[in-house]
């Protein structure tokens, strides 16, 4: 066909200009990039004091400055932990591929992590908490003569239904089509007879397409020798465009529908005589005739119900955003669990725009449930959240929404009825556009996280270990324990295959009974930096004492024997940090085989480099007898056991745990 246009805005004046202006703003650092950035600026000070003051008291003993200089480079390279970046990289790329085995499609892969942050969960209604799967259940039809020539009002409502409408029909002669319309589709062809719907007449011949301003939309076809504009939408705004007898009780049925938990549509007529040469809005949609309203169900997921309770158990806030009637957002919500209590608060769009910044902020935590919002709507909420100090992931499937899911700490987009702009704006996309998903990645997130922090427990700790070894010798008035080559190859076997097993950890049973971490919470938080400065103490008094009872029993492999503990000290170290409170053999001994095959090849290592002479060249190592081998195992456990100690002392003098 052929067309003409009336450029009326270009560039940034345009709609989809201002949507672009919208997604312009930044977007937010994680929580772990936060968290990891002030661990970096930290450590790297921290060690370059250490190596300074190590340097310096080494010349002061007489130390050569040559050995003392490779020293102090070996430590500020042991103590750094080069191997975080990629283990972090790893475990969440290892998340990233359980999520989308569970429908959840990961787009920028720190958002993993910070899925593990998220107190506040905004989603839509439609097909995220409910099923999508709309049946007209009832009708209404007001009083009075038809305004349709020679059809009942019945009919007349049936025959909007058939043709204001989008539907297609798919190859297998199945509908496709926004689910709303497809159900009201199906109720029109079922109820007309067939001669009805084998009319071609009807024609039609101009729309003007529905927006979320204005919530209606309306088609124009040609009918008997004259035009009828028919206008579809929410019953409030239907209703502001009609004249007549029948609006209040109509205004009460679809008040009654929707606290019943029905979704509401109202249909108009206009006869018109001629297609007007402009289609304006504000001329067509006025003046109109009621003909009816079409009620539909669209009932809950059975799994979001339990998603929506795990929420709350998680210390997550779930929060309903819909463009349907108030009162039909408060059935579900109700029905859901989202609304707990009468201090729980349900507004509209038109409320929301009322609302001063002052009163918004006030209410804004006791506000469960948004109705008939607009998308831009949803980037005011996002922002108020946030600015509260929440993490908020938020839903959508529009053009619209992009600003708000790029805004969002998690922007979550859906994979079947998302458009491309809002996939391409959010961080995660659900394949299967179910609330449980966004839940099941939590779940994820959750465990991602726990598994980086334990990473930096253990390498923290084994590297704290080591400096503490090398800094206290010498002032214990003992040679320098440990050679720079010992140092990197301690520091390159343990960061290596256990601290990668680590990623594979599974999840605590208790991991979705906790409260979301705090956004400003230090990646030490919980003990952990207690706990590497005394289990770095511990391995170090070990292996010092090792070399004190060498040197004392005139051993000359007393260098070997304080390498080994040191080394193996680290591996038993890794095995008791599995959980922060269970004991190791309550988490289950075989329950992470990467881990324990990661153990047991560095220990084949360490032993390789003990007696092949190959490398006691390179390592100036010595073969240790059964007897000195046995000492350096034994010594080398009691790091494991005062972490299982420490364990028990949480169990039982500590906070209990949610269970």
């Amino acid at each position: 066909g052929r067309g003409e246009g009336i450029v009326v805005a270009i560039g940034m004046n345009t709609e989809m200009g201002r949507i672009a202006k919208l997604l312009q703003n930044d977007r937010v650092k994680t929580p772990l990039q936060n968290r990891l950035a002030d661990f970096g600026r930290k450590l790297s000070v921290l060690v370059i004091l250490i190596c300074v003051v190590l340097y310096l008291v080494g010349l002061l003993r007489g130390e050569d400055p040559f050995i003392m200089l490779l020293t102090a480079i070996s430590v500020a390279v042991a103590a750094i932990p080069e191997s975080l970046p990629a283990v972090v990289t790893i475990a969440l790329a290892l998340g990233a591929r359980r999520m989308v085995k569970k429908n959840a499609l990961i787009r920028k892969l720190p958002a993993v992590e910070t899925l593990g942050s998220v107190n506040y969960i905004c989603s839509d209604k439609t097909g995220t908490i409910t099923q999508n799967r709309m049946v007209v259940t009832d009708t209404w039809i007001p009083s009075g003569p038809a305004f349709i020539p020679d059809l009942s009002q019945e009919k007349s409502l049936l025959y909007c239904m058939l043709l204001n409408q989008n539907v297609l029909m798919s190859e297998n002669n199945g509908l496709t089509g926004d689910p709303t319309e497809v159900a009201l589709y199906q109720h029109a062809i079922d109820h007309l007879q067939a001669a009805d719907l084998t009319s071609d007449s009807n024609i039609r011949v101009a729309e003007i397409p529905f927006d979320s301003n204005r919530k209606r939309m309306t088609t124009i076809h040609s009918f008997g020798g004259q035009y009828v504009a028919i206008t579809k939408g929410a019953s409030e705004s239907v209703n502001a465009v009609c004249v007549g007898e029948n609006l209040d009780k109509a205004s009460q049925a679809a008040l009654e529908f929707a606290r019943s938990g029905k979704r509401v549509l109202a249909y108009a007529i206009k006869l018109l005589s001629s297609v007007p040469d402009h289609l304006d809005q504000t001329d067509i949609e006025k003046e109109m005739q009621l003909v009816g309203l079409a009620a539909m169900m669209d009932p809950p997921r059975e799994e979001a119900k339990q998603a929506i309770s795990e929420c709350h158990d998680a210390g997550i806030t779930p929060v309903m955003i819909t463009g349907d009637h108030p009162e039909t957002a408060r059935t579900i919500a109700r029905e859901t669990g989202i609304i707990r209590s009468d201090s729980d608060l349900v507004i509209n769009g038109l409320e929301l725009a009322a609302m001063s910044e002052a009163e918004y902020t006030k209410e804004l935590e006791y506000i469960k449930v948004y109705a008939r919002v607009s998308p831009e709507q949803k980037l005011q909420i996002v922002m108020a959240l946030q600015e509260k100090g929440h993490f908020v992931a938020m839903t959508g499937d529009g053009v619209n929404d992009a600003p708000a899911l790029k805004r969002a700490n998690i922007g979550v987009a859906m994979g079947i009825t998302g458009t491309d702009v809002s996939k391409e704006a959010a961080h995660l996309i659900l394949l299967d556009d179910n609330f449980a998903t966004i839940m099941k990645a939590v779940r994820e997130g959750r465990r991602i996280y726990d598994n980086i922090r334990k990473f930096v427990k253990y390498v923290m700790t084994c590297n704290s270990g080591e400096l503490w070894t090398i800094f206290l010798a010498p002032l214990l008035g003992m040679p320098i324990p440990l050679l720079p080559i010992h140092i990197l190859w301690i520091n390159l076997v343990t960061d290596g295959l256990p601290g990668l097993a680590m990623a594979a950890e599974p999840a605590e049973s208790n991991i979705l009974k906790r409260k979301p971490r705090k956004p400003s919470e230090s990646i030490f938080a919980g003990g952990i930096g207690y706990h590497i400065a005394w289990v770095g103490l511990l391995m170090a008094v070990v292996s010092i004492s090792v070399e004190a009872w060498a040197l004392n029993a005139g051993n000359s492999k007393w260098q070997t024997m304080v390498f080994t503990v040191l080394s193996l000290s680290q591996m038993g170290h890794a095995l008791a940090i599995r959980s922060d409170r269970r004991a190791l053999f309550q988490k289950g001994f075989f329950s992470n085989i990467q881990l324990l095959v990661a153990v047991f090849i560095t220990l084949l290592l360490q032993l390789m480099v003990i007696y092949l002479p190959f490398f006691q060249d390179i390592f100036r190592t010595q073969a240790l007898t059964m007897y000195e081998l046995a000492i350096c195992l034994g010594l080398s456990s009691i790091v494991m056991w005062a972490v299982e100690i420490e364990k028990w002392v949480k169990r039982t003098f500590g906070e209990p745990e949610p269970i």
